[in-house]
């Protein structure tokens, strides 16, 4: 059967309460080779968790908004240096000239927040969010350091999609990207959604921020009730309103695992922003949409990222895997693990 230790680790998990429902998978050479679900979808546990269950799985749909944004770069033949005032001419206000694709998906551009005080139902309204972007000025020089765009990344390459293809770019994913994850939900999807769990104590909800922390993590609110609603659903929100799974996560950035596409994940691999990054207040390496691999990662080739609350998700080009968890029970620690372990126990499993 193999991936024995996985499928103990995520069994135990389940059954000893870490977890209310959640999934775990493997994709190698494009193929499934891994597939858990289990537990339940909702806080009564009344409702399993099945095969096609789906959940919000917070920033982990920023890897997929990523990709999305390379495949599109590639087709239009736009190389990571290309400023976005090229394809975005209002973007240049604000002393903006000079930021560049790459800039927005290392999480370096300055553009971490909004300036103006936004509130929750402002993320449903495009051209508000994309407008005033344009407009203002970044919270640090551009390129000097990285600083994680917790909300902001995902207007910022929707509307550079949106401005390059004429079509948004949940759109832009459904033609281009054959997985069951989605950027704006179908009404007609609703019955498969998971009901998220949230943390007694979020993330950044205690004080020693500084302007910059507190402003990208709570301008506007986003509380996890939110995602049970029709309009978040609805809305294409690239940096945290995707639903998906652990096996069409894993299916859809399988796409940067295959040889023909190796060029992308080269460039994704880069190094472009490194440093203690001002939101997150901790070291990291950015390459293109994906934080890359250290030494707590088995493969040096491995990029990877997670979602508020602990989904996870990690592309090997060494072993050409991708491993994916999604659930719906959220820590409230910035670094949970669940979703690092799971993964750590299968690459036991993945010769080269």
């Amino acid at each position: 059967m193999g991936f024995e230790k996985a499928r103990e680790l995520f069994a135990a998990g389940l059954a000893g309460g870490d977890e209310v429902g959640a999934s775990f998978c493997v994709v190698r050479h494009g193929e499934v080779v891994l597939d858990l679900w289990g537990g339940h979808a909702d806080r009564a546990r009344t409702r399993p968790w099945e095969r096609d269950t789906i959940v919000n799985v917070w920033s982990v749909t920023k890897t997929v908004a990523a990709l999305t944004t390379l495949i599109v770069a590639d087709e239009h033949g736009i190389a990571p240096e290309e400023k976005v005032t090229r394809f975005w001419p209002e973007f240049a206000a604000g002393g903006k000239r000079d930021i560049t694709l790459a800039h927005v998906l290392s999480h370096s551009s300055g553009l971490s927040g909004w300036r103006e005080p936004l509130a929750t139902e402002d993320l449903y309204d495009w051209a508000k969010c994309t407008s005033l972007l344009a407009a203002q000025e970044p919270f640090w020089t551009p390129g000097t350091a990285p600083g994680y765009h917790a909300v902001t990344q995902g207007y910022l390459l929707g509307e550079i999609v949106r401005r390059i293809t004429g079509d948004t770019i949940g759109t832009v994913l459904r033609q281009r990207v054959a997985a069951d994850f989605h950027i704006g939900l179908a009404a007609g999807e609703d019955a498969r959604v998971a009901e998220l769990v949230p943390p007694e104590t979020p993330p950044f909800s205690g004080g020693g921020l500084t302007e910059i922390q507190r402003n990208a993590a709570h301008n506007p609110p986003i509380p996890p009730e939110v995602t049970a609603t029709r309009a978040w659903r609805a809305a294409e929100i690239p940096a945290g309103g995707g639903h998906g799974n652990a096996r069409s996560i894993a299916l859809a950035l399988s796409t940067l695992t295959d040889p023909d596409r190796e060029h992308l994940a080269v460039q994704a691999l880069h190094e472009h922003s490194a440093g203690t990054d001002l939101v997150l207040g901790m070291p990291i390496r950015w390459g293109l949409g994906f934080a890359l691999g250290g030494t707590f990662l088995p493969n040096p080739r491995t990029m990877c990222w997670g979602g508020s609350g602990g989904a996870f998700v990690a592309v090997d080009l060494d072993t050409r895997a991708v491993l994916a968890y999604a659930m719906n029970r959220m820590s409230g620690e910035i670094t949970d693990m669940r979703g690092l372990l799971l993964a750590l126990a299968a690459w036991e499993s993945l010769d080269r």
